[in-house]
């Protein structure tokens, strides 16, 4: 008796193992990162960037904030934009102003600091919480427009570079994306949800970070109130006392 029930104990155990083996064999595959998207993150990588940038770019506005570097300043951007115009404000260093742009219509509202460079010392103080028009003829027209133009600004920033490659899947904001980027080039986190808008962009060298939200949410820009602005007219002289 006892030697048959140690024959059936090595029988069982046996099977045991036998179905432990079958079993680690056909383990379940990983999970498809793609299950339950818009599609996006099947296709080649130049076709996410090409796609992600088109919908921007299509989008009626859009909501960037973040870190811009150029021409060795950094610039911290909160702009609405659409293709009507936009509005916001930009620091650099220890100036910051506000922009709004209506049509071609440009205004800058800054501080202490940013109306004292512009006018070389001291600014007038009637300049106070006051916009100033600063119109197309002014040199500084180019330099402060671009921040409320959505094409422009998009253009630039999701502009790789470079052959396009496919990175890894991640949550950014509560919404999966996957990243498309270039080998030491900028990287765009594509939305899997929805359109496929790019939702962060991580230009390249360290030349910034932006994030992308709001899109289509409306966005009514309009000019101030005449009593609010003061005109220069087109020398573009913002400090002329």
């Amino acid at each position: 008796m006892p030697t048959r029930r140690t024959a059936l104990g090595a029988a069982c155990a046996a099977a045991a193992l036998a179905l432990a083996a079958v079993a680690g064999c056909s383990s379940p595959p990983p999970p498809d990162p793609d299950a339950g998207t818009n599609g996006i993150g099947r296709q080649a990588p130049e076709a996410i960037a090409s796609r992600a940038r088109a919908a921007a770019l299509a989008a009626p506005s859009v909501h960037l904030s973040g870190t811009v570097v150029s021409g060795g300043a950094t610039y911290r951007l909160d702009v609405r934009l659409s293709a009507a115009g936009g509005t916001g404000s930009v620091v650099s260093g220890n100036r910051s102003f506000e922009l709004l742009r209506v049509g071609s219509r440009l205004y800058v509202k800054g501080d202490a600091d940013f109306y004292a460079q512009a006018a070389g010392g001291k600014p007038p103080s009637r300049l106070e919480g006051r916009y100033v028009r600063v119109h197309a003829t002014d040199p500084a027209y180019r330099q402060l427009a671009v921040f409320t133009d959505k094409a422009a600004l998009l253009n630039s920033i999701t502009a790789l570079g470079g052959p396009a490659r496919k990175g890894d899947y991640r949550e950014v904001g509560g919404v999966r994306t996957v990243a498309v980027g270039t080998d030491g080039g900028s990287t765009l986190r594509v939305s899997l949800e929805g359109t496929p808008y790019p939702v962060r962009v991580e230009r390249a060298r360290g030349a910034g970070v932006l994030a992308l939200t709001d899109y289509g949410k409306d966005l009514t820009v309009k000019a101030p109130a005449p009593g609010q602005v003061l005109d220069y007219g087109t020398a573009g002289a913002a400090g002329r006392g």
